[in-house]
């Protein structure tokens, strides 16, 4: 999905872009310090990652390839799993934090976009749809279970710790594993099912909540 088109054909609406796909992916690590936070472990506070301040959390590679191929990422808040409080709930939460983030941007711009005054076919319908899609994307992408997503830390919540260990092991191979599997297509399968699995998820909060 390339966004950068849009600078040079209305950029205004590119700039209302920038800045919301920007601050969903901040809001994905705040998340993930914010809630490791609240299990006893400030690592992320006490290095300064607990800001909306865009300078503290930005990766050049990762902000490209959010406006290139419509999902990034953010510079990982530092987070010491070991000194969470109930580990293994702890452990869960954390992990699944950066992605339930996303899945409330969604939710929040998908209500806005239906219950506002946003006329069908408008700039701004495209952009609200735009940060709708991708913050799902982002949820679907990190919930997919290999190392350094966050989807590899939600499995290993659940697994014994010599099973954590061997998972772990994958991780600084991990980039190089999704990039293959991106550029083969193999990933596309996965993606799309995380993706029908946040749809429904929302479709049940928007039934649950009406």
């Amino acid at each position: 999905m390339g966004l950068l088109s849009l600078l040079f054909s209305n950029p205004a609406a590119f700039l209302i872009l920038a800045v919301t796909l920007l601050y969903s992916v901040i809001f994905h690590e705040i998340a993930h310090g914010w809630v490791a936070r609240l299990f006893g472990d400030d690592t992320a506070w006490r290095h300064g990652r607990l800001t909306l301040n865009p300078a503290s959390h930005l990766d050049p590679i990762g902000t490209i390839m959010l406006f290139l191929v419509g999902f990034g990422w953010a510079k990982p808040v530092p987070v010491d799993y070991y000194s969470l409080k109930r580990s293994r709930l702890g452990f869960f939460s954390v992990a699944l934090a950066g992605c339930a983030a996303n899945i409330l941007i969604a939710m929040i711009t998908l209500v806005f976009l239906q219950v506002g005054t946003v006329k069908d076919g408008s700039m701004l319908a495209t952009v609200l749809g735009l940060v709708i899609k991708i913050n799902i994307i982002l949820g679907a992408f990190n919930l997919i279970p290999i190392p350094p997503l966050d989807g590899s830390k939600i499995l290993m919540s659940f697994l014994p710790l010599n099973a954590q260990e061997r998972l772990a092991r994958l991780e600084p191979y991990g980039f190089f594993i999704l990039v293959f599997l991106l550029f083969t297509g193999l990933l596309n399968p996965v993606i799309t099912f995380m993706e029908s699995l946040i749809y429904g998820v929302i479709g049940l909060l928007f039934h649950f909540f009406r």
